[in-house]
């Protein structure tokens, strides 16, 4: 049985990657700050600690064929493009990095697989929101809108820095805007899709909902599950990266918000405020992902919304129904 280590087990990504790691039959460790917040852990083993403290990361690696490394300090445009977490975010996860490509490789490790993210393209590429440039190769010269971005180009050559000077295998993601159930929804760490069913599920009918800027702002989100298999097939393939995992169904903020108030069966205003809103513009390039593996996302955007929708109405409900009870 192979033995895989998940870091960031208990976060949104991490969590499910370790119930698709047991479902292939897999070992799982998981290591992370925290617990799922919203289901049990897969993990036969895991590990509550602090990936930045070395010594915690030597006692994860040990034993271990695969590392699936999905730990940071993130969060959505609120946390992320604020300016207010630049130091911690460059910090916190270059540490983790560092020490679990470190450990990884004294623990002689097989395999790397490193979630990098699209946030590492140019900002002077995504500025048409209509026409953003994100093919892998548009990376360089390297010009990312935040510090989160840098963090993660830099981690990207941290990896293969050590794949050519201690021969390992590693594999790059460029993740675009990974959504679904189990996500943080609430608190200022959430993505759009996230913040966009819990305004539409939180607002009566008739009412109306915020959004950040003028929402023509355009994205692609992809589904967990469509995340996990171009994961997985990128793991068991021969291609390194770095490779965009994301959709190429591009949609404006307006356009997601519209569809989860159609989802929900809702008629709501839209009030445009000012607030942090990252590039004007950013969508998938799947052409080398296509080639290099053979596969490439293709779900449409309001199949995995109309499941984390329901999914966040549910949290919405609950929380509504313990402050009741809390008051009554």
């Amino acid at each position: 049985m192979k033995r895989a280590l998940v870091n960031g087990a208990g976060g949104f990504i991490g969590s499910h990657l370790v119930r698709r790691l047991r479902q292939e039959g897999y070992w799982v460790r998981g290591v992370d700050l925290k617990y799922p917040e919203f289901s049990e852990t897969a993990a036969q083993e895991f590990f509550v600690g602090d990936l930045r403290d070395f010594s915690v990361v030597e006692k994860a690696v040990d034993g271990i064929d695969d590392v699936y490394q999905l730990a940071a300090d993130m969060g959505g445009a609120g946390y992320i493009f604020t300016g207010e977490h630049d130091a911690c975010v460059m910090h916190n996860s270059a540490t983790i990095n560092l020490n679990t490509v470190e450990a990884g490789h004294k623990a002689a490790v097989k395999r790397f697989f490193y979630s990098s993210s699209a946030c590492i393209y140019p900002e002077r590429n995504q500025t048409d929101p209509d026409n953003p440039i994100c093919s892998e190769d548009s990376a360089y010269p390297a010009a990312p809108d935040s510090e989160y971005g840098w963090e993660k180009l830099f981690s990207e050559r941290l990896y293969f820095a050590y794949a050519r000077n201690y021969k390992l295998e590693v594999h790059v993601a460029r993740f675009h805007n990974i959504f679904g159930p189990e996500g943080t929804w609430q608190g200022g760490r959430e993505k759009a899709p996230a913040a966009v069913c819990r305004k539409v599920a939180e607002a009566p009918d008739g009412g109306e909902i915020e959004i950040w800027g003028d929402g023509q702002q355009t994205r692609s989100f992809l589904y967990i599950d469509e995340c996990l298999e171009g994961v997985r097939r990128l793991m068991e393939s021969r291609f390194s990266g770095p490779v965009n995992i994301g959709s190429e169904e591009m949609v404006t903020i307006n356009g997601l918000a519209e569809m989860a108030m159609r989802i929900a069966g809702k008629k709501l205003n839209i009030r445009h405020i000012p607030g942090p809103l990252g590039v004007r513009g950013r969508n998938s390039d799947n052409r080398l992902i296509s080639k290099e593996i053979g596969w490439a996302p293709s779900q449409h955007l309001e199949v995995g919304l109309t499941k984390t929708y329901q999914w966040v109405a549910s949290q919405v409900r609950s929380a509504r129904g313990a402050l009741a009870s809390a008051n009554s």
